[in-house]
Parts: structure tokens; sequence; C-alpha cells
């Protein structure tokens, strides 16, 4: 039986939508901004920090100021404490939320690297969507106003997701491997998550749906 359902998302495709219906849905928890609120309260930073951090890769001169400041130990290393939150605490801090959260009943998880995290275990069932490039500026510019940025923050989003995943778990993004089905959303997010649904309900116990990922 499937109890997690894992949702990753172009952006603007109207994945959090679908995932908030999803969940409603299902009578399940939904992990998105409460994700965020948990891991910041863990952190003791502010949600619009780390969600500043999510599902990125921190510049590279970060990244060099780091292994200076911390020196040759860096991977020995554990970062405690409010004095930082950065992409690698972020990864830590979602690796082990999630994994209570999975533990603790069902849920639908959105992005974060959950379909990483949680390959391994055969009572979830993952998701990819997407859209079409125009759809996804209409919905975002609908949001924001302006079509411009909208097109600019569909764009380097997305290149921040692939680059995020890339860097932490070595892989494209998206992992076609990882997930039971990807859905296109301009089917509408009603009969998306429909879709998702009816065919999470018929999905195969022993996950012989998804290849083997290692």
């Amino acid at each position: 039986m499937k109890r997690v359902l894992i949702i990753e998302r172009e952006y603007g495709c109207g994945g959090g939508e679908i995932a908030e219906k999803a969940a409603r849905k299902l009578g399940w928890r939904l992990l998105d901004r409460e994700l965020t609120a948990e891991i910041a309260r863990l952190a003791r930073a502010a949600p619009a920090e780390c969600a500043r951090h999510e599902e990125c890769v921190d510049s590279w001169i970060y990244r060099l100021g780091k292994v200076f400041w911390r020196g040759s130990y860096e991977q020995a290393l554990t970062l405690e404490g409010p004095q930082v939150v950065d992409a690698d605490r972020m990864v830590e801090l979602v690796s082990k939320v999630v994994a209570e959260a999975v533990e603790s009943g069902s849920c639908v998880i959105v992005g974060r690297g959950a379909p990483y995290f949680l390959r391994n275990r055969t009572d979830t069932f993952a998701v990819f969507l997407y859209a079409p490039r125009h759809l996804k500026i209409s919905r975002v510019a609908a949001q924001t106003g302006d079509r411009a940025k909208a097109e600019e923050l569909v764009e380097s989003i997305d290149r921040g997701r692939a680059e995020f995943i890339k860097h932490y778990f070595g892989r494209n993004w998206p992992n076609r491997s990882l997930y039971h089905m990807m859905v296109n959303t301009a089917l509408g997010i009603d009969a998306s998550v429909d879709l998702i649904l009816k065919t999470m309900e018929t999905a195969p116990t022993d996950d012989s749906a998804r290849l083997d990922m290692d």
C-alpha cells in the first residue's frame, strides 16, 4: 500500500496546488510550507531565510569561503545552531524532517529532494509534474502581474533545481527512473489530481513500476 505521495514539479506548472488538493482528498498531511516551517524551527531561523536556500546550490564563492572558514575538516564538522543556514544545512535538515514525517504517518511531500531521500522505500508513489512553457509563464504572470519577471522565474528556478539535484545527488533533473508517472498539468489541475490518485491506488505494491536508479 502506498502511504507517501511525492510531488516533484517544474516551476509554474501548478504543483503546489495539485499537492494541496491531493492531500485534502486523501486526508493526508501536506509537507510543503509546513516542511519549511519545521526546518526553520530546527535551524532556529526565519522560514523566509530557509526557503531562500531550498532546492538550490550556494554560489561557488560562498562554498570556497566556507572551505577556508572551516579549514581542512569540512566533511567532519556538523553545523549546529542558528548561525548557519545554507544549502548544505538545508539538505541535512530536509533529510531529517522527511524521514521523521514518513515514519509518523501518511503524507504528501512536495519536492526538496524527497524522491532521492526516499528512493529505497516501496510505500512511496513519486510523480513528476510538467507543463508547456507558455502555460507556466501565464500562470506565474497571473500571480506576479509581471510577464517578464514570470519568464525569468520559470527559467531560473528550474535551472536552480537542476543544479541542486546534480550537485547533491549526481543526477540529471528530472531523473525519470525515480518516478512512477509523469503528468502534463495542461490536463487541468483537478484532472491531474484525479489521474495521480487513481494511478497510485492501482500501483503495484512491489514498486515494479519504477526503475532502479542505482
